[in-house]
Formats: structure tokens, C-alpha cells, sequence
């Protein structure tokens, strides 16, 4: 028996080294998940995450807390996500355009969306909508367009903060038309909107999520949308290209990611949550409500996506020569 005891340590050991990480796996998570949401409460990002947040926590068995951490056009939170423990407890609800945009436009980031972030699944995705205030005397995009040039740097264009889908989306209309329109960047779309139904600010090209209530109520007046098709939600409204603009387009989507070096059996875990987050009826119901179109997918396919924008927004950042320091 004792020519075998080599062989029965070895594998007592091998046993030992697997064992943590398989235990690791099957009670994960052993305690509440930290969702940062990078933006104010009231916009688009936050409105798909508290839904997600409460999908999550009726699979995981763990509440997933949201925590709002808004700021430097949604780097401050992705930042605090990236430098968190890799441990699957902290989240980060990631928008297309801290991946696509971010890079182009920042001079100076202390971390980098696309290494210190990992995919994890995307959520959802919508077209965002061009909307004024009731005092701006435009009923069209064409109306806004004679609006803008007959007075050069008057009208104002709010947005979530430099570097969202929502600034570069007023920055690629002041790009093709030769505009002269002045940005006003918010830390998130709640307080964006409320100004400019207010009158503070004159526009927005706004995600459609976080606008549609104030459409539907009057208290704004949209004049387009912006995907290459008509918006479900608001399928009255023309797009950008039907309404004089031709060839304009810009999307955006929401997913979840988690900080570099988060073990991959936990990115499994969570993708396969998230999976059924867009598949629960609630979560369709409401998101379609509010104008998003659930995609889902795998985390290879969310990073195929994150390729696709910085192919999409680095040539038109750079064209409109916008820089944030």
C-alpha cells in the first residue's frame, strides 16, 4: 500500500488547489452585488438599471443594490468599477459610449473602459430622439436647421456629459450641417431634461427611455428620431434621414460589465443571469414601454459590439475636433 501513498497525496492536493475555486463558484454570491450606475438617477442608464437590479436579485438570491455615482460624462463611476476588487461583488452599468467615445475624446483618463472593464452582456439598446422645449419656435428638424443658422451659437444643446451617445449625437448633427450650436453638458439626463423643459437649455438629443413620458405629455415637442428605422415607440416620428438629414444615424445600447481580472466562471454566472433578466416578461414589458429593444447575448458578442463603436464614434470624435481634458 505504501507505493501508492505518493499517488493519493498528489491527488489529495490536486483536490485541495480545486476545491476553493469550485466552492468559490457554487456559492457565488454569498453577499449583496454592487451595481454603479455611472450617471444621475431619472435617465435612460438608470431607469434599465434599477429594472435589471430587480431581475437580478429575484435569480441570484442576493439583493443587487444600485448606486448612482455620476460625473465626468459617466467616467467617475466606471472608474470606481475598474478599481474595485475583482471579486464579482461591484458592477458597472456600461453605455456604448464609455467604450466607443471615452477613448476618442478624453485627454486624460486615469483608467481605460476597454482593458480595466470586462463584458459581461449587453441589456438593451435604442435610438435616441431630438427633442426642444415648447419656446423653441421649430415644429421640424428642417425648422430647427434654418433655426441654428439664422442665429450662429444662440440655440443651446444639453446633454448627459461630455462624451455620451447623446453629446456626440449633437455634435455629429452641428458636424454635417456646419452649425454653429453651443453645448451644455449635465451630469446625467434627469437634470438635463428638467432644464430643458424649463427653458434653460433650447435641445437634446436625449435617449429615448428618458424623454418619451414628457413626449407623450407634451411638455416636449420631438421632432426625430435617430436610427437608420422608425422608432417602435414612437412610430409617428420621422428619423434623422427622412426628416432632411441624410445619412445620419446613431444608436446606443446598456450592458453590464465588471472589473478586469473579475474570475471567469463569476462573468459566466452573471451573463447567464443577465440572460434571464431580458427574457423575463416583466422587464420586455416595461423596457419596450419606454422605447429600449432588448438584445441580450454573450459576453464575446458584447465585446464585438464595444469594437463596433469605437469604429463607428473614433473618426466622428475626431472630425468634430471635440476634446474634454
Amino acid at each position: 500500500m505504501k507505493a501508492f501513498a505518493p499517488l493519493a497525496l498528489a491527488a489529495t492536493l490536486a483536490l485541495a488547489v480545486l476545491a476553493p475555486q469550485n466552492v468559490h463558484a457554487q456559492t457565488y454570491p454569498a453577499k449583496p452585488v454592487r451595481l454603479i450606475v455611472p450617471y444621475a438617477p431619472g435617465g435612460a442608464t438608470d431607469i434599465i438599471s434599477r429594472a435589471a437590479a430587480i431581475e437580478l436579485t429575484k435569480t441570484l438570491g442576493q439583493s443587487v443594490t444600485v448606486d448612482n455615482r455620476p460625473g465626468a460624462g459617466g467616467n467617475l463611476g466606471s472608474e470606481i468599477a475598474a478599481r474595485s476588487a475583482p471579486d464579482g461583488y461591484t458592477m458597472v452599468t456600461s453605455a456604448s459610449s464609455l467604450h466607443g467615445i471615452t477613448p476618442f475624446l478624453y485627454t486624460k483618463l486615469n483608467y481605460d473602459p476597454n482593458k480595466d472593464l470586462v463584458p459581461v452582456i449587453v441589456l438593451a439598446s435604442f435610438a435616441n430622439v431630438l427633442v426642444v422645449n415648447q419656446g423653441v419656435k421649430a415644429n421640424s428638424v428642417k425648422e430647427l436647421i434654418a433655426l441654428a443658422k439664422a442665429q450662429p451659437g444662440k440655440l443651446t444643446c444639453a446633454s448627459s456629459g461630455s462624451g455620451s451617445t447623446i453629446h456626440m449625437s449633437c455634435e455629429m448633427f452641428k458636424h454635417m450641417l456646419g452649425l454653429d450650436i453651443t453645448h451644455i453638458p449635465y451630469k446625467g439626463s434627469g437634470p438635463a431634461v428638467t432644464d430643458l423643459m424649463g427653458g434653460q437649455v433650447d435641445m437634446m438629443f436625449d435617449n429615448i427611455p428618458s424623454s418619451i413620458s414628457h413626449i407623450r405629455s407634451g411638455k416636449l415637442r420631438a421632432l426625430a428620431t435617430t436610427g437608420a428605422q422608425r422608432a417602435a415607440s414612437l412610430p409617428d416620428l420621422p428619423t434623422m434621414a427622412e426628416a432632411g438629414v441624410p445619412g445620419y444615424e446613431s444608436t446606443a445600447w446598456f450592458g453590464l460589465a465588471m472589473p478586469a481580472g473579475t474570475p471567469k466562471e463569476i462573468i459566466a454566472k452573471m451573463n447567464a443571469e443577465g440572460q434571464k433578466a431580458t427574457k423575463a416578461p416583466e422587464f420586455i414589458k416595461r423596457m419596450s414601454d419606454l422605447g429600449y429593444d432588448i438584445v441580450g447575448g454573450t459576453p464575446e458578442q458584447m465585446a464585438a459590439m464595444i469594437q463596433d463603436e469605437i469604429k463607428r464614434w473614433g473618426p466622428i470624435v475626431k472630425a468634430s475636433g471635440a476634446k474634454v481634458d
